[in-house]
């Protein structure tokens, strides 16, 4: 069986999941078992993916027209497909360069594994470029003038930095130069927090 998940970023009337909902029916899923967001790629919640995932079945398929419908960075990819690879659900991504991505024939398979090694890969470099930034913080000193205020970069920077067990928050918003409490916005493992998480929706798709 079938199951299809379209989204837009946002519910403006400039975007509309009519050609989504095409594609999906041109490609066997039937219109009842559509799901659908009107949510930015980025947001971790989105019941109608939620709910997706929930009524996947083994041996199912999921059908997306884009893979950015499912997220709009590695990140927000990883967990989806990991899910999918482990629960025995297969992925065709109808809207692709080059050619469809159909993880149910056996020559695609590779494309979970390969995914998960290129997302570790990133998520290293990142982890690597922040500490950088962190230490030349550390040693640039940031006296004097106006302390740094939360914004998108800086909190994206706490996020991967706490990733790494060796720091935690009060270290990390010191060299970053942040003076509100940075628990307000992460949690010690680097997830976001609500408030946190309106920071990043701002001028996301």
């Amino acid at each position: 069986m079938r199951v299809g998940y379209v989204r837009v970023s946002k519910n403006d009337g400039g975007q509309t999941l009519a050609p989504q909902r095409d594609a999906m029916i041109a490609a066997g899923v039937e219109s009842d078992r559509i799901y659908e967001d009107l949510a930015s790629g980025r947001k971790d919640d989105r019941p109608g993916l939620n709910a997706c995932l929930k009524a996947l079945q083994p041996g199912n398929t999921l059908v997306v027209w884009k893979l950015d419908r499912l997220g709009r960075d590695l990140k927000h990819l990883v967990k989806p497909l990991e899910d999918l690879r482990t629960g025995n659900v297969g992925l065709k991504v109808l809207a692709v360069a080059g050619a469809q991505i159909d993880t149910t024939t056996s020559n695609e398979r590779l494309f979970f594994g390969i995914f998960a090694v290129l997302a570790e890969f990133e998520r290293e470099l990142i982890v690597e470029r922040t500490q950088a930034r962190l230490a030349a913080a550390r040693a640039r000193g940031r006296k004097g003038g106006h302390p740094r205020k939360m914004d998108r970069s800086t909190l994206k920077m706490a996020m991967t930095a706490l990733t790494d067990t060796n720091l935690n928050a009060t270290d990390v918003a010191k060299r970053l130069g942040i003076t509100t409490t940075l628990y307000m916005y992460v949690n010690g493992d680097g997830s976001v927090k609500a408030a946190g998480q309106a920071i990043l929706d701002q001028n996301s798709d």
